[in-house]
This record gives structure tokens, sequence and C-alpha cells, in this order.
């Protein structure tokens, strides 16, 4: 294994160790509102991690705002009995990149249920497609990811379904530009190389809504 790949790999299981935090220490409750959640995450991060610095916005939705993708800024929810929410943070552990998102359910509803399995299943599917690959457009990826929610049985949320990731700050690009994402207009193969001549890595995010019942999941990790 590369250097690279075992920084990154590093990074992603202390984001997961932080998720089993979060998870373990009961801040996911009804009656708290988004915001306190966020701020009770982020102070729970540094008190475990010392991580004091994000790559990018930290994010839970709950409700209504899980259908909402990355750019938006939907208002402060508060988590219902019944309810469904997501995380999505990216944390700098020594200047490497962890980009990770999970979904949780709180009750019983059977639906919701079946969207937080869908997207983890639908994750691993995507990346067991991609790894059969030695060229693929991000474009093509992008569709390839749509078609599976659809299979699944419901609708693609995101404008992009991933992003290259890396040492901070990795390649960064002009707003506008996807070439460094995974969405319709990258029409560059996701296995080329950087300008520096070294192997780009990829996160793959899984992001489902039903615009019926008002509930959105998400799920994202390190894909290569």
């Amino acid at each position: 294994m590369d250097a690279v790949k075992s920084k990154l790999i590093d990074a992603e299981e202390k984001a997961g160790q932080l998720f089993r935090a979060v998870e373990d220490s009961g801040l996911i409750s009804p009656g708290k509102s988004e915001k306190e959640i966020n701020t009770a995450i982020f102070q729970l991060a540094e008190q475990l991690f010392g991580i004091k610095k994000y790559w990018h916005k930290r994010i839970v939705r709950s409700g209504a705002n899980t259908l909402q993708p990355y750019n938006e800024n939907p208002p402060d929810l508060v988590v219902q009995q019944d309810d469904i929410l997501f995380l999505d943070f990216g944390p700098v552990f020594e200047d490497w990149e962890a980009d990770f998102g999970r979904t949780y359910v709180l009750g019983d509803d059977p639906v919701r249920h079946k969207l937080k399995n869908d997207i983890e299943a639908a994750w691993y599917e995507g990346k067991a497609w991609f790894d059969t690959q030695t060229k693929l457009t991000g474009s093509d990826f992008f569709q390839h990811i749509s078609h599976l929610a659809g299979r699944y049985g419901w609708t693609f949320g995101g404008q992009i379904a991933g992003h290259l990731i890396g040492q901070f700050p990795h390649e960064r690009l002009d707003p506008g530009n996807y070439e460094l994402y995974v969405h319709p207009e990258n029409h560059n193969d996701m296995f080329a190389r950087d300008a520096n001549g070294m192997k780009r890595n990829w996160i793959l995010e899984i992001h489902f809504v039903d615009r019926e019942r008002q509930i959105g999941g998400f799920f994202e990790q390190l894909l290569t």
C-alpha cells in the first residue's frame, strides 16, 4: 500500500471512530436542533482527537432538510421523535482529509429504515462496479450512481456523487468547474493522474431522496 493511501485510510478510520463516539454519546436524539448537534460534535471531535480543522462545512440535516444537497443552507430544524437525519463531516487529521457521511433513523418507520439500508447497499454496489473499471469519466460514473437510485426505488438527490480527496488542501478548481467531481460535466478519466503524476484518490457519496415523503439519506466514504 502506498503512503498516500495509507494516510487517507488512517484518516477515514479516525473519522469512523468519531462517528461511533457520536452514536454512543446520545447526541442524536429528539428535541435537539441540527445546530446544537453540530456544535456538540465539533466539541467532541476536539476533545477526542484535537480536531479543529475541517476542509468543508459541517452538515447535520434532519427531516425535510435531508432532501437538500450540500450547497444549500436550509433553516435549522429540531430533531423529532420519528425522524431521519444525516451527518456529513470533513475532518482533517494531521493534514490528511477524511470525508464521512452516515444516516440515522429514530423510530420504527420501515420506509426510513429501508432508505438507510439501501443507500449503504448502493454505495458498496457502486464501489464494486467502479473497481472493475480501468477507464471511467466522472460523468459516466455519476450516471451509473443515478441509475442505482432508481433501481432501489429512490431519486438521486445530490448535485455530485463524489469528489477528489487527499492531503489538505487538495487540488481545487474554480466554481463551476467540475473536473475533480463525480458530476455530469466531468468528461475526464477518473483514473488519470494529477499534474505531478500522482494517482488521484476519490470519495463516493450516495444521496437518495423521496420527495413525496420529504425524506433523504446519505452515505459517504473513501472510494479508492
